[in-house]
């Protein structure tokens, strides 16, 4: 038995958080700054208002994420359309809600859902391994 268990048990829950968060890794997207459109009004904090509707449009070209990258704020209980386009094909996946749409190379691949679980989710190019953008959503 360890003389230290409180050490233990903290080591313990950090080994178990990184690797659940290592399950679906991939490679970073590009550290420029979230934005997002949105027929909503924006709230002080530069965040959509609950209850409104927002569209979030990624482009992937030649290896790389475009448009709205990086962390998006999104409000709890918006309705939100995220359009993926991409220059080869793969999948698209948005961790937490577990919503997949396959990508065909110029075809935009159209994923709708309500944010109604608090957290912060990454949409995710399964195949290149390239996280486009993280919404968060509070």
């Amino acid at each position: 038995m360890s003389r230290h268990p409180a050490r233990l048990r903290a080591a313990l829950v950090g080994l178990s958080l990184a690797l659940s968060l290592a399950g679906c890794a991939g490679k970073p997207a590009d550290s420029a700054t979230a934005t997002s459109s949105s027929s909503a009004s924006a709230s002080t904090s530069g965040a959509p208002s609950a209850g409104t509707d927002q569209r979030i449009q990624v482009t992937f070209t030649h290896g790389k994420a475009g448009g709205d990258t990086g962390r998006v704020p999104v409000a709890l209980g918006t309705s939100v359309t995220l359009v993926v386009t991409s220059d080869v094909a793969d999948e698209v996946h948005l961790h937490g809600y577990d919503i997949e749409k396959e990508l065909s190379p110029g075809a935009p691949a159209t994923l709708q859902f309500t944010a109604d679980v608090a957290g912060v989710f990454e949409v995710e190019l399964h195949h290149a391994g390239t996280v486009l953008l993280r919404l968060q959503v509070s």
